[in-house]
């Protein structure tokens, strides 16, 4: 049941990702291209010289939670049904992603993104396991 919605949602739920990446919330197109290569240290720059915690939650916290769903993509995909796969296939697509952000300047291409999302993807994988151990007949 879990599986076949997850099936239905996953397309449409990356669709609108991409808009939020490339487009949505205030994003502007930049005069030159921006690298950020530092792990870790644009996120506790960003902490550092942000005032508000609404907006620290919501970029650096989503930047993980967004990406949860994207653990369950062996649902869809059986070939990323362990670890090693899913991983794989989703930091080669991100980087892509990111470096999409970089060439054409809607976003800057940044470790920490790749690092966050993937960390996402990974507790999204976490929470597959666990549902698919305990509450099998949720999930089929």
């Amino acid at each position: 049941m879990l599986k076949k919605f997850y099936q239905i949602t996953i397309f449409p739920y990356t669709l609108f990702l991409l808009y939020l990446m490339f487009l949505g919330m205030g994003r502007f197109q930049f005069d030159e291209n921006v690298i950020r290569i530092e792990p870790v240290y644009s996120t506790l720059s960003f902490i550092e010289n942000t005032i508000r915690w609404w907006d620290i939650v919501r970029i650096v916290l989503g930047n993980v939670l967004m990406f949860i769903p994207f653990g369950f993509l062996g649902w869809v995909f059986p070939k990323l049904t362990d670890l090693k796969s899913l991983m794989y296939a989703f930091i080669s697509s991100i980087f892509i992603v990111e470096g999409m952000q970089y060439f054409t300047r809607l976003g800057i291409f940044e470790i920490d993104d790749i690092l966050l999302n993937s960390f996402g993807v990974f507790v999204g994988f976490q929470i597959r396991r666990f549902m698919e151990k305990k509450f099998t007949h949720l999930v089929l």
